[in-house]
């Protein structure tokens, strides 16, 4: 049986989306403290947990020739890499299992893409052209 390697990125968290969401979302808890609704808070609450779980846990792993991305409880994607066509930098703002704006479009088959926002991008990308040199770049400098 053939050994596969995993080498896994992490998500870069972008202060353009962390930083207005903890804002608004302590201003509305504070906001239901101070008018003692109770139920109001711990449902903000649970929902902070729920978007910090989904910015802690959204990872991107090359196993073998498959690139899993993976966000929180819900998302799950695997994909051939010897199907992604190219990679081009974006700041599509679009909801994807990126948690910075500062993006890459990795677009694969005929017409699927996803967002992804690696912290090491540069290695990201070289990682994947390793797999499939035939990878199409088109980044922003």
């Amino acid at each position: 049986m053939p050994i596969t390697t995993s080498t896994t990125f992490r998500s870069k968290i972008g202060l353009e989306i962390a930083i207005p969401l903890s804002v608004v979302l302590v201003g509305v808890m504070a906001l239901m403290v101070y008018d003692n609704s109770w139920p109001g808070f711990f449902t903000v609450l649970a929902t902070s947990a729920f978007i910090i779980h989904m910015f802690l846990t959204t990872f991107y792993r090359i196993e073998g020739s498959t690139l899993i991305i993976k966000s929180g409880f819900f998302y799950n994607k695997k994909l051939a890499i010897g199907s992604i066509k190219s990679i081009s930098s974006t700041m599509n703002p679009l909801s994807s299992p990126a948690t910075s704006i500062d993006r890459l479009e990795i677009k694969y088959n005929t017409y699927d893409s996803v967002l992804v926002s690696p912290k090491e991008k540069g290695k990201f990308i070289e990682h994947l052209q390793e797999i499939n040199p035939k990878i199409e770049l088109n980044l922003n400098k």
